[in-house]
């Protein structure tokens, strides 16, 4: 596990990822207790979310985190480079998922599938800190780091469709944003 120190000095030494283009590296189906299946490719629709995750098993799906995202780098950064589905979330994507690239209301299209940047945060919880370590919850958690959205984003499905691995991940609209939106 790394240091909150080592996390932040590798992040800032990287390469940031793209802001408007970047490219699904990973799909993650959560089974529950920690089972994750990754496949090559997986269907969306608005009334069941990522077809096969446990989005809407037991208790009240909510809509605004149909569909978890988080940034490849942080994941690499967390993981060792390794397993990158244990973070947990649906799409592994390389695209910057910070608050100034993709605001709240903020569209994306993926694959046929186009989702929205929901308000909901996404953040570091016990189960994480179990897999990574305090210091890596204190990392995407830090007051000054949330604005950056190390931990993910949650979207919410506006229409259905198929994502495959190596997708572009496009911002297409949405609030705040210079695009026409959908």
């Amino acid at each position: 596990m790394r240091t909150f120190d080592e996390l932040e000095s590798l992040w800032n030494a990287s390469q940031q990822p793209p802001r408007r283009n970047g490219t699904v590296r990973l799909i993650v189906l959560r089974k529950g207790d920690g089972v994750h299946e990754t496949p090559a490719h997986a269907d969306l629709s608005v009334e069941q979310g990522l077809h096969g995750d446990r989005w809407q098993k037991g208790g009240s799906p909510d809509p605004e985190a149909q569909v978890t995202m988080m940034n490849a780098l942080a994941a690499e950064l967390l993981t060792g480079g390794k397993l990158l589905d244990l973070p947990g979330d649906n799409l592994v994507v390389d695209l910057d998922l910070s608050k100034a690239a993709l605001p709240v209301g903020s569209r994306l299209q993926i694959g046929t599938a186009v989702l929205e940047v929901t308000a909901k945060p996404h953040t570091g919880c016990q189960k994480f800190s179990a897999r990574f370590g305090q210091d890596a919850l204190r990392w995407v958690n830090w007051k000054s780091h949330r604005d950056r959205h190390l931990r993910g984003i949650n979207c919410r499905i506006i229409e259905g469709g198929t994502v495959r691995v190596g997708d572009t991940c496009a911002v297409v609209g949405g609030a705040d944003l210079n695009f026409t939106s959908l």
